[in-house]
């Protein structure tokens, strides 16, 4: 039996191309859906945190909460931030919409909404 080199035979180094390309466009769209969903976990795990250690007061419970998301870079107004305090605890309540782009071939707009009450 003959050994197959992979770069010298004319099949083979397509094949390798081809594979090679397809991996580095999954790990990319994989990456490009990803990193929306990673950002709210991220989000509303702090935003969790942030209702928890509040004491009562709103408005700085949401400017730091507006800063974690600028830190996130998601696409949030602090006018689009609504903290309220209960007796039961501080409720955090937003939403914003990301639109993923592939290429420009596909796109796909995700809504996200984070609604905790601590």
């Amino acid at each position: 039996m003959k050994k197959r080199k992979v770069l010298n035979n004319e099949d083979g180094f397509f094949k390798f191309i081809f594979v090679t390309g397809l991996i580095a466009f999954l790990i990319y769209a994989g990456l490009q859906f990803g990193m929306p969903f990673y950002r709210y976990s991220a989000f509303k795990n702090d935003a969790k945190e942030l209702a928890r250690i509040s004491l009562g007061e709103a408005e700085k419970t949401r400017a730091q909460i507006f800063e974690r998301a600028q830190e996130l870079k998601l696409p949030l107004e602090e006018k689009d931030i609504e903290v309220t305090r209960s007796t039961r605890g501080t409720r955090v309540k937003t939403s914003w919409s990301e639109t993923v782009d592939i290429l420009g071939i596909y796109q796909k707009t995700f809504d996200f909404t984070v609604d905790v009450e601590e």
